[in-house]
């Protein structure tokens, strides 16, 4: 009995599959837009499982080209070379916003190590590149930096040494780099890679919060494009039906039919979107997105999330066509749903967003500081906060145009046809509500945490826009004065720091020095009148030594010896007598400047070996890319210069790394929303296709039509939007009050998203309108 329902259920699953494939032309495109609409969708979600192997390719590879932190002879500025060692220097830098990873290389030995991806080291004035850079460097846009890395490009960095196929990243030979060895700046290694496993750093709850909101807000717009792709061609199919009730089948083998039909179009669905994959996989290495790229080898879906999406595509398609048939009687005569269909019940509609609210209840208030979210919890409560609007969206459509009157022709026959077929225009516009709303509510929950993780640097960006730090053993005069000279820059501040001690052996008392020009150091204090050779002392009120220690008269020793060390010729100094109080400026270039304020003329002579010397740059907004002018002149006088850009704020790295990523994804789903929406209109205009022809034949004007679809768009799209809007805002302000944080509104972002969402729509339906005026022509009156 048992093997008999089993092959009775077999029988009518293959009848379903092969009216997909067998139904003619009309089957043939109603199984190719359902399995491109799905394959669009199961294309990311493959994109979405090879997440974790991309994340684990890049940072093993980071990982492995570490030249810093990694052992004990970069530490030790007196280090001995050996065969395997290789003196490295740092020279980072940035143009145009993006960074370029730079390293100068001189090999020691003949074992020294090579970096990974590299073949061999370049010769002094020569360097390998990685393949994007070398792109940047033969363009026009990259003028400016071939200017700043003047070495013969001899070779290409090989994957193993990169971390994306869009890195911008160099090793150039050079040579004498062991004078300057500072363990710092240059430093001695003898291998590459981390040497010990970092310590897993405790990441904050609401990170993982945040973290958490993103995936389950991109990916449950993608879930709901599959369910609406399944549906396609469902008048024709739900006609096919009641043709097979006529000859002898029940309403049970109907509907394994359907589920037949279903089936195979879910899985002639994932062999498209496993082709979409494949293919978007081999382009992947030409396309950057927010400054993130990947290599097409990254792109390995884990074998278990791919396997649950090969089983859950195909079993969700089944179960949306058998609920999708529950409204519908499907009899011998036809299909009743052709005559008025029986109101929409809302109270059952209310219980998704009502559950979904409910599950996030308890977690209100939590923040970092009460415990970890619970991820179960938040994924079940944003799920059923969204998907409420797919069962809230087909009731408000028909109660809304149920009420809608008379007007012009075009907007009777868009009406008329919302009012007969509701649900499908409800569908159409489910997914970019639910994208819409899930982005309003990340926006806001970003919004809310943002201070968070942002804290203030501190730096007047108007005072300055690059600090340019020299080597030890730079010069700050010449330095200085060329930097001044150079294009795009406004005005330069060169200073240097020191301390000195109250004894020349074993100090236990110290002072800052800061050593300018008059103009540099009115930078950081209010000086009424200064000429070179001048000292000034500026008190702290936080260290009242700082007043008994710099008093004129008072001897203090530049670069004093501790006991057990080598001796070393300690450099003593009096205070004039003319050493004059200076009162710190509350917007100082550096912040909490106290001590000795010394002219460069005052300074000793043999007192200059032990200063650090920066040099910071207002840079001229009249200029174009002063920023990298600066950049170019600071190379140009020594390329261990290094060089780094104001900001007024700055976000924790894990926070930015999650905003990158949601950007990333959410491009991605954009592009989903915008194709599936596409076929979505496609089909149904496919759908209405005699329809169509036969209002022109009776002498319909074809303007009056292209009206109606886009009444037909707009006010589906309208409700949608508004029911976003409010769940958007419901859930984000959920959301922000689960992390402890103060509930804003920002309207501007907000608007600009439904913006956006509307804007797709306009697009797709701009996009729709030539096949429109193809579908009115009197030749779609054909049949077979």
């Amino acid at each position: 009995m048992r093997s008999a329902v089993v092959g009775q259920w077999y029988r009518d699953l293959a009848m379903g599959a092969r009216f997909t494939f067998t139904g003619g032309r009309e089957g043939w495109v109603r199984a190719v837009l359902t399995a491109f609409g799905v394959g669009l969708g199961v294309a990311l979600l493959l994109l979405t499982a090879a997440l974790p192997s991309v994340l684990s390719g890049r940072d093993a590879r980071e990982a492995a080209r570490q030249d810093r932190g990694i052992g004990y002879l970069q530490n030790n500025a007196e280090s001995k070379p050996t065969d395997r060692s290789l003196l490295i220097a740092d020279t980072d830098t940035e143009y145009r916003y993006q960074e370029i990873r730079g390293r100068l290389v001189e090999p020691e030995g003949a074992d020294a190590p090579l970096p990974p991806g590299v073949a061999e080291f370049p010769a002094p004035g020569e360097m390998v590149v990685s393949p994007a850079l070398a792109e940047l460097l033969g363009s026009d846009d990259g003028r400016l930096l071939r200017e700043r890395l003047p070495y013969r490009t001899v070779g290409t960095i090989g994957q193993d040494g990169l971390i994306g196929s869009g890195d911008l990243t160099y090793y150039a030979g050079a040579e004498g780099l062991a004078e300057r060895l500072d363990g710092s700046v240059v430093a001695r290694i003898d291998r590459f890679g981390s040497s010990t496993d970092q310590p897993e750093q405790e990441v904050d709850p609401v990170l993982l919060l945040l973290t958490l909101v993103v995936f389950v807000v991109l990916l449950t717009p993608v879930a709901v494009f599959i369910a609406t792709a399944v549906r396609f061609g469902g008048e024709r199919r739900d006609r096919r039906l009641a043709a097979l009730r006529l000859v002898g089948s029940d309403s049970r083998m109907t509907r394994r039919i359907a589920a037949g039909e279903a089936l195979a179009g879910s899985v002639l669905g994932l062999l498209f979107g496993t082709g979409f994959f494949l293919l978007g996989r081999e382009v992947a290495a030409s396309v950057e997105v927010f400054g993130v790229s990947v290599f097409p080898s990254d792109l390995n879906p884990s074998p278990s999330l791919a396997l649950l999406v090969a089983l859950a595509v195909p079993a969700a398609a089944v179960l949306v066509t058998l609920v999708a048939l529950r409204g519908v009687v499907i009899e011998p005569l036809g299909v009743v749903r052709t005559a008025r269909p029986a109101r929409r019940r809302l109270w059952w509609r209310l219980l998704l967003p009502l559950g979904g609210l409910a599950l996030l209840y308890p977690m209100l208030g939590q923040g970092s500081e009460n415990g970890e979210f619970n991820e179960y919890l938040v994924t079940g409560g944003v799920v059923l906060l969204l998907c409420g609007i797919t069962a809230l969206l087909p009731w408000i459509v028909e109660a809304f145009v149920a009420r809608l009157g008379a007007g012009a022709l075009s907007w009777q026959l868009a009406v008329r046809r919302l009012q007969l077929s509701s649900g499908s225009a409800a569908r159409m516009v489910n997914g970019i509500a639910v994208a819409v709303a899930g982005a309003i509510a990340l926006q806001m929950l970003f919004a809310g945490v943002e201070g968070r993780f942002t804290e203030s640097t501190g730096k007047d960006t108007s005072r300055a826009r690059l600090e340019l730090v020299l080597p030890q053993d730079g010069s700050i005069g010449a330095v200085g004065e060329k930097l001044r000279r150079a294009k795009g820059v406004a005005a330069t501040a060169a200073l240097s720091t020191t301390q000195v001690s109250a004894t020349a052996k074993d100090p236990e008392r110290w002072l800052g020095v800061t050593v300018g020009d008059c103009a540099a150091l009115r930078e950081l204090a209010r000086i009424p009148s200064c000429r070179d050779g001048d000292v000034f002392v500026v008190p702290d009120p936080a260290d009242p030594a700082t007043a008994s220690l710099a008093t004129a008269g008072r001897t203090v020793y530049f670069d004093p010896s501790y006991s057990g060390e080598e001796p070393r010729a300690e450099t003593a100094w009096k205070l004039p007598a003319g050493t004059r109080k200076a009162t710190g400026r509350a917007d100082s270039l550096r912040p909490g400047t106290s001590g000795l304020l010394l002219t460069r003329g005052a300074l000793p002579a043999k007192s200059g070996s032990d200063l650090s010397s920066t040099v910071y740059v207002r840079t001229d907004p009249a200029v174009p890319d002063a920023l990298d002018e600066v950049r170019n002149a600071a190379v140009a006088i020594d390329p261990l210069i290094r060089t780094w850009e104001w900001e007024s704020t700055q976000q924790a790295e894990q926070f930015t790394d999650i905003r990158t990523g949601l950007l990333v994804g959410a491009t991605a789903v954009l592009v989903l929303i915008g194709a599936s929406l596409l076929v979505s209109q496609l089909e149904q205009l496919r759908e209405r296709r005699k329809l169509l022809s036969a209002l022109v034949a009776f002498g319909t004007r074809r303007r009056t039509l292209g009206l109606s679809v886009l009444w037909q768009t707009a006010i589906p799209i309208t409700l949608g939007l508004a029911l976003a809007l409010a769940v958007g805002l419901t859930l984000g302000a959920v959301l922000v009050r689960m992390t402890s944080a103060d509930v804003a509104v920002d309207w501007a972002s907000v608007l600009s998203m439904t913006g956006i969402g509307a804007g797709v729509v306009v697009l797709v339906t701009a996009l729709s309108m030539p096949p429109l005026v193809r579908m009115m022509r009197p030749e779609g009156l054909r049949t077979e």
